[in-house]
């Protein structure tokens, strides 16, 4: 889920999967996602009636007079990524592990706004091709209104690998035509064939402590790691290698030292399981110290069994791509070229670190990073620049080996 802050990303998720995903105290009192969200949906079919009245979550269909037991088609799981610019690249580190994307745009607003735009491009550089657009919040427009804004959207998107991309009308506050919503999800992004022989790894979105204050140490759980498989498989009672893992000191330096644990429990569609595999978001109980966990300490960190996982880049050596305009800014400011010793805002598969520019060559760029990263070389790596008090999006590079 991503758009513009505001437009109804939160509540839409809420509406389809009811579950509410902000949580974060700040979040509450805001009004706004600061943290990816997650939550899981079923979607299924009642066999009686017609498409797309005919698509639902619920067990029975709840059509006038119908009352059938309904079909699963198939489990979802959404991410509910923040739109408000300063949390861009929180938004970045949600996209990276996407299969494909809701954009949504507000029918009472005139689009673009700066980080739909922003989104959109995001959403490009990170490779996501299936797209649905939703214009929500038609309940609050007239007809003639909600078709002016459907005019604005096709303008915005027009030249765009979203060109063709469905536009879905919806009030997900007053849950209108959420059955015509899943029915363009089920025939633009489609289950993507999974990696599921290859080496395990996932990448980590979110980490924390769920011990309440006052938990007994003998009662006390492991740290909690949240996420999605990329590719190959995990099971209960594997050991695993985190990277690129804790911090350490060592002759006046600092490095990052791979944490060695063991899954203890796995996660999905809010029942526990044997085993994941890629596809859908899990949370993978561990018997780390909660303590190493806590407040998203481990966010960005990859996993995968001792030994095979990518190598831990303390500098990258990329290709560098630069966009001809700055995204989100309201002004139209060409993107200038890189300078030597400037600091970027880098996204890395979950991960967001800061880099600075060491070196400049014909096309390549060495940026030194604050915070190591895991990747494998031609890995996308997604390039913000300080613009006044905001991270702007200028561009993307590929880690050269």
């Amino acid at each position: 889920m991503v758009g513009h802050v505001d437009h109804g990303k939160t509540t839409l998720v809420e509406a389809i999967t009811g579950r509410w995903t902000d949580t974060h105290s700040e979040e509450i009192k805001r009004g706004i996602t600061i943290r990816l969200g997650y939550a899981d949906a079923e979607f299924r079919k009642c066999p009686k009636c017609p498409e797309p009245t005919c698509y639902t979550t619920k067990d029975i269909c709840g059509n006038s007079g119908c009352g059938e037991k309904t079909v699963l088609v198939r489990k979802v799981s959404f991410v509910d990524a923040p739109g408000h610019e300063s949390l861009m690249a929180t938004m970045l580190s949600g996209a990276a592990i996407m299969d494909g994307a809701l954009l949504l745009i507000a029918a009472n607003e005139k689009c673009p706004q700066p980080q739909t735009r922003e989104h959109l491009m995001a959403l490009q550089i990170v490779g996501i091709k299936n797209v649905v657009i939703v214009q929500n919040k038609i309940d609050l427009v007239t007809e003639e209104e909600a078709a002016g804004n459907y005019r604005q959207i096709r303008e915005f998107v027009k030249g765009t690998p979203y060109e063709t991309a469905p536009v879905v009308p919806i009030s997900a506050q007053r849950r209108i035509n959420i059955d015509v919503l899943i029915e363009a999800i089920q025939g633009t992004i489609p289950t993507p064939a999974r990696k599921s022989e290859a080496e395990p790894m996932m990448l980590v979105a979110r980490s924390f402590d769920v011990n309440r204050p006052g938990t007994l140490p003998e009662k006390m759980q492991g740290g909690v790691l949240g996420g999605t498989v990329k590719q190959g498989a995990f099971a209960v009672d594997q050991g695993i290698e985190i990277r690129p893992g804790r911090r350490a000191e060592k002759a006046g330096k600092s490095l990052w030292i791979p944490i060695e644990t063991r899954i203890v429990g796995l996660v999905t569609g809010g029942a526990s399981v044997k085993a994941v595999s890629p596809g859908g978001s899990i949370g993978m109980l561990t018997s780390l110290d909660p303590g190493v966990v806590k407040a998203d300490a481990l966010a960005g960190t990859v996993v995968g069994l001792s030994g095979r996982l990518p190598p831990v880049w303390y500098e990258l050596k990329t290709e560098v791509h630069l966009l001809e305009r700055v995204v989100g800014a309201k002004d139209n400011l060409v993107v200038e070229p890189l300078k030597a010793g400037e600091t970027l805002m880098l996204n890395v598969n979950s991960s967001a670190t800061v880099g600075i520019v060491a070196e400049l060559k014909k096309g390549t760029a060495l940026l030194r990073l604050k915070l190591p990263v895991c990747a494998e070389a031609g890995s996308r790596v997604t390039l913000s620049r300080l613009l006044g008090s905001r991270w702007r999006l200028i561009g993307y590079g590929i880690i050269k080996a």
